[in-house]
């Protein structure tokens, strides 16, 4: 080992030591960089999110796929002004889609707060308060079940067992009389 020289704020001189193969958290050399084998930390809370595709499970697919064409149709014969129709078309689409923006800035950050909090109870109580609940329960049905096998194994097995043997004599023969 070898070092550099400082000196402290009292006028000590002091010699740093510096480790031939590197810091032990991160080494220089390629063997202690093999034994160590880092690995990249992934971040839930910060992974970027696609802004083009924002149902890439597709969620929404049969529900909120509606377009003009979904909720207005006239049937041949019965035509409006094709004037009306392009302005029909365009103030339904225009104002679906501005609509769904202002509920979405007004109503959609409490929403996600609201349905943030839903979902960490129910994965509190999930974690916490069902799953212990369960396996405690497991293990108190499992003596349980230790009772009740050794009752039925003491009480009723040799009565089976015994009526097995009592009809185990009769023997049946099929005749057919022609």
């Amino acid at each position: 080992m070898s070092g550099t020289k400082y000196v402290d704020s009292e006028g000590f001189l002091y010699t740093a030591p510096i480790r031939e193969q590197g810091n032990i958290y991160k080494p220089n050399n390629k063997m202690m960089a093999d034994e160590l084998s880092e690995k990249p930390v992934h971040d839930v809370h910060t992974k970027e999110i696609d802004l083009v595709n924002r149902d890439p499970k597709h969620l929404n697919d049969d529900v909120v796929k509606i377009d003009f064409e979904d909720v207005i149709a006239e049937p041949e014969g019965t035509h409006s002004f094709d004037g009306i129709w392009k302005a029909s078309f365009t103030t339904f689409t225009v104002t679906k889609y501005w609509f769904y923006r202002l509920l979405s800035a007004i109503f959609g950050i409490p929403m996600a707060l609201i349905w943030g909090i839903y979902f960490a109870i129910l994965s509190f109580l999930h974690i916490w308060a069902v799953v212990p609940c369960i396996r405690s329960y497991l293990i108190e049905i499992q003596c349980i079940s230790r009772v009740y096998s050794i009752c039925i194994h003491t009480f009723c097995d040799p009565l089976f067992e015994a009526i097995g043997k009592m009809f185990s004599s009769i023997r049946a023969t099929v005749r057919k009389e022609i």
